[in-house]
Parts: structure tokens; sequence; C-alpha cells
């Protein structure tokens, strides 16, 4: 009781939910503002039975080695100094992004017999977004995992999920940023710890435990329960923004 109301003074809510850069902020409310949108505006014509790709791999890869980097000033920036907090973001951005894209390429390697460069780069991006509520909370093997979870799973929803339910994301921002950042969202839950983020303090002045496996295991209901928040703002602010532009 005492680490909860400690917590909560210092988070300022009822239910502190870790969120180091923004990804619940950002890329759930994103992710999820996008598939209002296009399950609102409807499908391309053509779309599913013409093959939609992106005209230049080039500058696709190009663009995700930008975001890759620019990432780093995103999760590490976070820390606001050049601090090891900083250095451990860096660290855990950087290791998850690579894990996505490995798991990315090994899921598409698995469901049609060969990688893809945009696979591979699908699969960083993923990773980037996945790691982003954690990156300050996480040790370096916990982003490893967290980057093979988001290559794996977003995969199956920019391919399984969407083609079974037909909505045209035209470039899957539900599938790896409002997926992959509600699963990272939940996974910050578990594996955030005092060994790396030592900021929040018990009453006597020790770290307190953060995630499951630091010992709070009910942060993972805190963590639900900010992502469900974020995913109810963002869709009725959607619906509202759309109908405003319709008008």
């Amino acid at each position: 009781m005492g680490q909860r109301r400690l917590l909560n003074a210092f988070l300022g809510g009822k239910y502190p939910v870790f969120d180091f850069a923004g990804g619940t902020v950002v890329h759930i409310t994103s992710g999820f503002s996008a598939l209002v949108t296009a399950l609102y505006i409807g499908k391309r014509v053509g779309y599913p039975q013409e093959k939609f790709v992106p005209h230049s791999l080039t500058l696709s890869f190009i663009g995700a080695c930008l975001l890759w980097v620019g990432w780093f000033g995103f999760n590490a920036g976070s820390a606001l100094a050049a601090s090891p907090l900083a250095t451990s973001a860096f660290v855990a951005t950087h290791f998850a992004a690579a894990a996505g894209a490995v798991s990315w390429m090994v899921a598409e390697r698995v469901r049609n017999g060969k990688a893809s460069a945009l696979g591979a780069i699908s699969g960083a991006v993923a990773g980037l977004a996945t790691v982003t509520q954690g990156a300050g909370f996480v040790q370096p093997f916990s982003a490893i995992l967290i980057g093979l979870v988001a290559g794996a799973l977003c995969h199956f929803m920019v391919t399984v999920a969407k083609e079974k339910f037909r909505y045209d994301d035209s470039l899957d921002v539900f599938g790896v940023h409002g997926v992959g950042g509600f699963a990272g969202c939940l996974l910050t839950g578990v594996f955030a710890t005092r060994l790396v983020n030592s900021g929040l303090k018990l009453a006597n002045g020790q770290p307190a435990a953060l995630g499951w496996l630091d010992g709070n295991p009910a942060q993972v209901l805190n963590q639900l329960i900010g992502a469900a928040i974020g995913i109810g703002l963002a869709v009725v602010g959607t619906l509202v923004a759309l109908k405003i532009t319709g008008l």
C-alpha cells in the first residue's frame, strides 16, 4: 500500500502507467486512429485484388534508416539529460529494432518462403514502436525479447489479420504502431525494473519495484488501463474529427 500510494503521488494519477517516450500517447493513439479512419473512409479502388507495393524500395529503406537513427533522439532524449538512463534507453531502442527486423524476416520466411528488405525495415520500425514505452525501464535482454515479440506479432497483423478482416490500412499504421504500441505497453509492465530506472522511491528511500518480474505484478493491469484510455480517446476523438471534416 505504501508503494502504491507513493507511485500515485509521484505520477499524479490513480493508475500509474509507465510510458518513457510516448508509446501510449503517440503510437497506440495514432494506430487506432488510423484503423478508425480506414474503416470510415473505406477501401481504395482495386483493393485488395490489386497488389499495392512501395514505388521505390530504395526510398523506403532510406526512410526506415532515418527513422531508426531519429528514434534514438526520441527515446534516449526522453531522459532529458546525457545520463546513464539515456544510454540505457539508447541501447534498448537499438536492440529492440534489430530484434524486430530479425523476427519479422523469420516470420516472413516461414510464411512466404523468403525474407525481404521491406520486411526487415518493417520489423525494425515495429521493434522501435514497441519498445518506446519501456526504453527507459527495461534491460537490454528484455529489449531484445520485446523486439522479437514485436516483429512476429506485427507481421501477423499486417498479413494474416488485415487479410482476414479486409480493412485497408495502406501504411499498416494500426498493425505496426497501434498493435506494437499496445504490446509494448503491456510488456513494459512485465519487464520494467528498478535496476534501470530507480527514480521512483518508497517511503524508506529504497527504489520501488516497477514491473511484474521486478516484484510488482499489478503494473501489468495499470498498463492495460492506460492503453485502454488511450484507445478510447483516440477512437472518440478521431470519429469527432472525421465528422467535422466531413461537414
